[in-house]
This record gives structure tokens, C-alpha cells and sequence, in this order.
């Protein structure tokens, strides 16, 4: 018995010492994203270390890495077997920021001003419960069977859904959420952050701040064939520049949201690679270029940049649980760090359904909501201008016309004009292990 204990000491040692020499590159990764999550998820969405740990953080290697919270400091310390430890801390106002390895406090940023004074009127113009309505052409059995299906059952851990919302003519008609959540509580919409990048272009375009034709004028383009490269480029993942988008490796992406401390500095030093409007490649490097440093230039200082996406936005439309955390260099995240509960998901959803109408206030521009729904050119008719799209036939079952915000995980925010409603799920899962058209499709069948 002692040999075979022997033994299986020693196969543990060598799996351990095999996962450190094929992972150890990549382990700063590991930690940095442990520890910049859980300081979100705790000290933002006010969840436990134990749930964050248990569901968000289980995955790849993981669930391998040590994490330990300082409540005193708003602090998450992450490391795996004492290796590569990392460090993220929470901010009032700005969210976590992961530092630099061996660094302990972060740079004095200024915080964003705040208009969180909720409007006295029904959801979705205020937080006032709305008035019961009953739509004669719902089939709210068939609803209420088509929201069920999309959670687990007792005991299972299949689609890991959290939270689902459907509005129909800005009533809603189903809501549900997993158990650990409820309608007040944020979840983070990674890649959905994008649509909300775009959103403050089409709003600047609006005011006649910016013209998305232009060329960018960023100055270490202007030496080559990347100085012909268009915000509207930028919008549409149309620019040609470099970038690898793989989260399971050391990437470009990786890189630039665990190690660097301007991220939207990482993009703009990548060469040009393909072919403007003719070489589609995801990029969130791009949008953070778009979120960083142009957007950065367009305001007199930080402190203007840094409430712009609040007045003239979030707040603006009721989505007061958001925010939009930033990099170290007091830059939004653009591409990645956008929380907001599901009900205020689902105002940004509605925001685009009435084409940037919100309550008799015209936002951005009707032919704004035109323009990020229709599709460039390389994408097979599935995305637009930082939203995807159904153009091209992705679900089958639901109209051409829907187009999203979507995020990691099966993050998602579904606009469908021609049937005047909008879905936003979050979760764990994503297609395949998540049927999103057969969601759709009973959501539908059941509305029409």
C-alpha cells in the first residue's frame, strides 16, 4: 500500500512539474485574469470569492491558481504554487486594475462624475415597476416554457445560464434569473462592451464632434499605408492590421489585457497585414485604439473623456448599475470591461431598438443604428459596426434583421426590429454548448 502511495506521490509531482514547464509562459496570464476578475466580481457585483472561483474562474487551469482578497485594501492577490503572483485592485468609480508585476498601489486616476438619480417612470424610462400588460397575441405558456428551457435543471450544469430578459414593445414579458442572482445584479459583458465603444462614436458623430469617413491621423501611421486607415475602418474590424484574438495562448489580446498598461497602445503598434475594407479580422486591439487614444484626443482633458460615456450615455439612459472599468493609464477598457445588471442591459438593447430615440431624446442618429446593422465587407454578412449580425444567416430561425451585442461566455443583447423586442441573456455557455437558435426561436414562436 505504502508503494502504490509512493507512486501516486510521484505521478502527482511530475503532473505538477508538467503543467508548470507547458503553462509557466502563460501563467501570468492565469494569475492576472484571477485576480482582475475576482476583484470585480467581489467588490463590484458584490459576490462571493467562492461562487467567482466555482463558475467564472473554472476553466482551462484556472481553478489551479490561489487567490486571496484583502477587504481592507479592495485587493485580490492571485498566484499559481507561489509562481507569477498578480495583483488587481478596486477603484471606486473606475473598477479593478490589474498592476504590473511586483507594483502594489495603483496610479491616482480621476474618477468619472456620476448622475445616478433614477427618473419616477415605469421601466425601462425609469427603475418604477411597469403597469401589467397583457399582449393578445403572446403565447405566455409557450414563453414561459421557452425561458425555462434555457436554465438548467436541478443538479445540472449544462447551459449555465444566469439571467434572461424579454421585452416586447418596452414591456417585459419574462424574466428569470439562476440562484446567486437577481435584477440588481452587474455582470460583466465582456465583448458586448464594444457595441457600448460604438454607441459613444455614433453619439459624437451626432453632436458633429467627429466625421467615422475620416482618416485617424494617428502619428505612427503616417509613415505608410496604414495612415489611409478610416475610424469607420476601425468600426467595422476593417483596417488590416495585425492581431491574433486567441485567449487560450499568449496573444495579442492575452498580452494586452493582462501585461500592458496602456491597451490601446498595443494595436496601434501592429503593421498592416491585409487590406483596408477587404481583410476582416476581430480585433479587440482595435477597439481599444478606439476607446483609448483617439477617443482620448477628442476632450480637452481625462476627467472630460472620463465623464462623456456616463453623461452623455449610460446615466443618460437610466444604466446606473454600469461601469465601464479602465487600464492603467486611465483609458476605458473598450473592448472588454463593461458591467451592467440584465434590466439595464436590456435599456441599451432598447436604446437601438428605437434608433437612439430614448424617451423623446434622440441620442445618436437613426441612420447610426443603420450603420452598425449593416455588414462590412469580409465578415459573410455577420457583423457590422462592433455589433453581429443575423444578415448572413447565423440562426436560421430568427429574423434577418437581428443584430447584437455579444460577449464572452454567451453574453448577449438581441435586437429584432421587425418583431419590436429585444433578449439579453448572460451565462457561462456559448454556442455550441448553448443553442442561442433555438432560443430564439421559441422566444419568437412564442411573441408572434
Amino acid at each position: 500500500m505504502k508503494r502504490v502511495l509512493k507512486i501516486a506521490a510521484v505521478l502527482m509531482f511530475l503532473a505538477l512539474i508538467y503543467l508548470v514547464f507547458s503553462y509557466y509562459p502563460r501563467l501570468t496570464i492565469v494569475t492576472g485574469f484571477s485576480a482582475k476578475n475576482i476583484a470585480s466580481g467581489v467588490y463590484y457585483a458584490n459576490r462571493s470569492i467562492e461562487s467567482i472561483e466555482s463558475g467564472d474562474n473554472d476553466f482551462s487551469i484556472l481553478p489551479l491558481a490561489d487567490n486571496q482578497t484583502d477587504k481592507n485594501t479592495r485587493s485580490v492577490v492571485s498566484s499559481f504554487f507561489g509562481m507569477k503572483e498578480r495583483k488587481a485592485v478596486f477603484i471606486e468609480g473606475l473598477g479593478a486594475v490589474l498592476l504590473q508585476e511586483g507594483a502594489e498601489t495603483p496610479p491616482v486616476i480621476p474618477k468619472p462624475k456620476r448622475n445616478k438619480i433614477a427618473k419616477n417612470l415605469p421601466y425601462p424610462y425609469g427603475n418604477l415597476p411597469q403597469k401589467d400588460t397583457v399582449f393578445s397575441g403572446v403565447n405566455y405558456d409557450l414563453l414561459k416554457k421557452a425561458v425555462d428551457n434555457a436554465f438548467d435543471k436541478p443538479a445540472e450544469e449544462l447551459k449555465k445560464t444566469r439571467s434572461l430578459l424579454v421585452i416586447y414593445k418596452d414591456q417585459i414579458l419574462a424574466e428569470k434569473y439562476a440562484p446567486g442572482f437577481n435584477a440588481q445584479t452587474p455582470v460583466l459583458g465582456w465583448s458586448m462592451t464594444k457595441s457600448i465603444t460604438s454607441t459613444i462614436y455614433g453619439i459624437l458623430q451626432k453632436q458633429g464632434r467627429i466625421d467615422i469617413d475620416q482618416k485617424t491621423g494617428i502619428k505612427a501611421w503616417q509613415n505608410d499605408s496604414r495612415s489611409a486607415i478610416t475610424y469607420k475602418d476601425l468600426l467595422h474590424m476593417n483596417s488590416g492590421l495585425e492581431w491574433e484574438e486567441d485567449y487560450g495562448d499568449l496573444s495579442d489580446v492575452t498580452r494586452m489585457l493582462y501585461v500592458a498598461d496602456n491597451m490601446g497602445e498595443v494595436q496601434v503598434g501592429k503593421p498592416m497585414t491585409g487590406k483596408i475594407n477587404k481583410s476582416w479580422n476581430y480585433s479587440s486591439g482595435t477597439s481599444n485604439v478606439l476607446a483609448g487614444p483617439l477617443l482620448r484626443k477628442l476632450f480637452p482633458d481625462q476627467q472630460t473623456y472620463l465623464n462623456f460615456w456616463y453623461e452623455e450615455l449610460l446615466d443618460k439612459i437610466g444604466m446606473h448599475s454600469a461601469q465601464v472599468e479602465t487600464d492603467l493609464s486611465g483609458n476605458f477598457v473598450g473592448s472588454s470591461y463593461a458591467w451592467a445588471n440584465t434590466r439595464d442591459w436590456g435599456k441599451f438593447g432598447l436604446l437601438y431598438l428605437h434608433k437612439g430615440n430614448w424617451n423623446g431624446e434622440q441620442i445618436f442618429d437613426p441612420s447610426w443604428a443603420k450603420f452598425v446593422a449593416t455588414p462590412t465587407n469580409g465578415s459573410d454578412g455577420r457583423y457590422g459596426g462592433h455589433f453581429w449580425l443575423n444578415a448572413g444567416g447565423v440562426y436560421p430561425d430568427a429574423p434577418r434583421d437581428l443584430y447584437s451585442a455579444n460577449g464572452f461566455q454567451g453574453q448577449m443583447v438581441f435586437i429584432i426590429p421587425s418583431k419590436q423586442v429585444v433578449i439579453v441573456r448572460t451565462g457561462l455557455t456559448e454556442d455550441p454548448e448553448f443553442d442561442f437558435n433555438k432560443l430564439l426561436k421559441e422566444i419568437l414562436e412564442a411573441i408572434q
